[in-house]
């Protein structure tokens, strides 16, 4: 381990040792998309009518303490109310320890999982641990919340060499367009960051500050199209609301975020393979080390329709070498727009996406239904998205319905989730216009490696199924998931062949368990993955044409336990 590691591992360890021995006192702080059990828990009590419907739980991380009125966000079903904004008493001093948290993964032959923070594609065994301190002085907040993560990082069957020539080629297409490795490093890898760490300076029911949190747009629950926890924080200065503001027009809350986007540093597998004399990978270039993020998300909840989410969010990204006018900076929705015959240079050094999206929820009938709907490459004019709406567009849509069970507290929880990236214009699949992808911006929209979005990456559908026995913060049941795997390279590398029997299809049943036992909450899940035609891959056989592909199995193990501190 560098010298550089040994350092934060000591300041890690002396701020963990300050907190476990200082009094606690909850104030303010955002509960992060890091905890397991959390988000789905204030979730569920909002369709339950025991956490305000006000909150629109489309932008994320939540402030427990002013979005539902609660003095500690930890512990949500008690009924003390949080001080006001404007009360003297929050102008002392408070300190708090977070909660100490350690997830564990195990893939037994594959790499799998997706809205995991810091952890990387990993064949065995990978750990993620967090603790840290929440200091609050007047209106200047400090939550220090560090992550380490260590994974095996064993070696795993990647994109099979036996695939002839021109299927790499076009392969190499998506890769060189896009920074997502498919195995990180050779061997045993060690990570460090600041995790869920911020300042803050905070007025009323806004904040302003430098952040490195995870952040969540969009109303789904297991996807989102523009910013997900799939990926790792990123560093970030942010202006935010704490929790919805009222007007004459009903509640509004927002966040405008200018960060830095940083590449894995990883060269893809085989990135040294050659076809025709030609190298297939194309080399980042030095200076492309990190990429300028613009964006703004935006919620609405009309006066006169409770229960209604209305949502928009917009991003941008660029190397931070073509900065070069304000509209850079801050492109808000995006900027520019115009007929695509005409050629727009500055526009196009941008990788710009946008998402419009909805939730609509009945507390009485314990019941939400959501969606998004994005586009990619936004800077088409309004013309040309109402003649053809499907162009570049991605889209989720879910339901969560909470029935009511004999006993006191206790549901049956029953969801649903459609995700689609992929795309269905043959133009767009042709050019290889797919979502996470772009021509100039060639990480693609990625930090470390790794989708900022929907996890599964560029051209993938997914349908999630789940069913489970809920109370309080306690959850049993079982999710079923389909996954089909970047259609876009599928459809262009096999349907100009005529080879149709080719899908990378992912089903995967799961278990899953949700306990709390006093001050730890426990959650698991294992899941049984069935990968058919395993990247894309089969033998042909000239007396068989529905010949067995490439299939694999694999056992995944997911494992987490948060302390909560007192």
């Amino acid at each position: 381990m560098s010298k550089k590691h040994l350092f934060y591992l000591q300041i890690t360890f002396w701020a963990c040792f300050i907190c476990l021995t200082s009094q606690t006192k909850v104030l303010s702080q955002s509960i992060g998309l890091n905890y397991p059990i959390y988000d789905d828990y204030m979730r569920r009590q909002q369709l339950l009518g025991n956490l305000s419907a006000e909150s629109s739980f489309m932008i994320r991380p939540l402030y427990p303490t002013e979005a539902f009125n609660k003095s500690n966000p930890f512990a949500l079903e008690e009924n003390k109310v949080a001080p006001d904004l404007n009360s003297t008493d929050i102008k002392k001093s408070k300190f708090v320890t977070l909660p100490a948290m350690l997830k564990s993964r195990y893939n037994s032959k594959l790499p799998f999982g997706i809205n995991d923070v810091q952890m990387i594609p990993n064949k065995g065994t990978q750990f993620n641990a967090s603790v840290g301190f929440y200091f609050e002085h007047g209106p200047l907040t400090i939550q220090f919340q560090p992550e380490v993560l260590h994974a095996e990082n064993q070696d795993f069957t990647g994109f099979p060499l036996e695939h002839w020539g021109s299927t790499w080629l076009q392969y190499f297409e998506w890769i060189n367009t896009s920074d997502i490795p498919e195995r990180f490093d050779q061997g045993p890898v060690t990570k460090l960051s600041l995790g869920q760490s911020s300042i803050r300076y905070n007025y009323k029911d806004y904040s302003i500050g430098i952040s490195n949190e995870n952040l969540w747009w969009g109303p789904g629950r297991k996807a989102s199209l523009l910013m997900s926890n799939n990926a790792p924080g990123f560093l970030h200065l942010t202006l935010n609301t704490r929790k919805p503001v009222k007007t004459i027009l009903g509640n509004f809350e927002g966040q405008i975020i200018a960060g830095q986007l940083r590449s894995s540093g990883v060269d893809p597998v085989n990135s040294d393979y050659i076809y025709t004399n030609t190298p297939l990978y194309v080399v980042k270039r030095p200076d492309e080390d990190w990429r300028y993020l613009s964006g703004l998300a935006l919620t609405y909840q009309p006066k006169w329709l409770p229960g209604l989410f209305l949502g928009f969010s917009s991003v941008s990204q660029m190397y931070h070498t073509d900065l070069s006018q304000f509209a850079d900076y801050l492109p808000v929705f995006n900027g520019e727009k115009g007929p695509e015959s005409i050629s727009k240079p500055n526009v196009d050094k941008r990788n710009q996406l946008s998402s419009g999206y909805f939730r609509w929820i009945d507390t009485n009938g314990h019941f939400e239904f959501y969606g998004e709907y994005g586009s990619n490459g936004n800077s088409r004019s309004l013309n040309d998205f109402l003649i053809n709406p499907d162009k570049n567009r991605a889209f989720l849509f879910g339901f969560t319905n909470l029935i009511p069970l004999k006993k006191e507290d206790e549901f049956l929880q029953m969801g649903m989730e459609i995700t689609q990236t992929g795309q269905t214009v043959r133009e767009e699949i042709l050019a290889r216009n797919s979502w996470y992808t772009h021509p100039y911006v060639r990480h693609g929209y990625t930090h470390k490696g790794q989708v900022l979005g929907f996890g599964y990456g560029p051209g993938s559908n997914t349908i999630s199924i789940d069913m489970a026995w809920v109370k309080k913060y306690n959850r049993l049941g079982f999710e079923f998931e389909y996954i089909n795997h970047n259609n876009d390279f599928y459809y262009k590398r096999f349907e100009s062949i005529k080879d149709l029997r080719r899908k990378y299809v992912d089903i995967v049943p799961a278990l899953i368990g949700e306990w709390r036992f006093d001050n730890v909450l426990l959650s698991a899940n294992f899941k049984y993955l069935t990968s058919l035609n395993y990247k894309w891959y089969l033998e042909n056989d000239p007396e068989d044409y529905f010949i067995p592909g490439l299939d694999k199995t694999s056992f995944v193990g997911n494992i987490g336990i948060t302390y909560l501190m007192k």
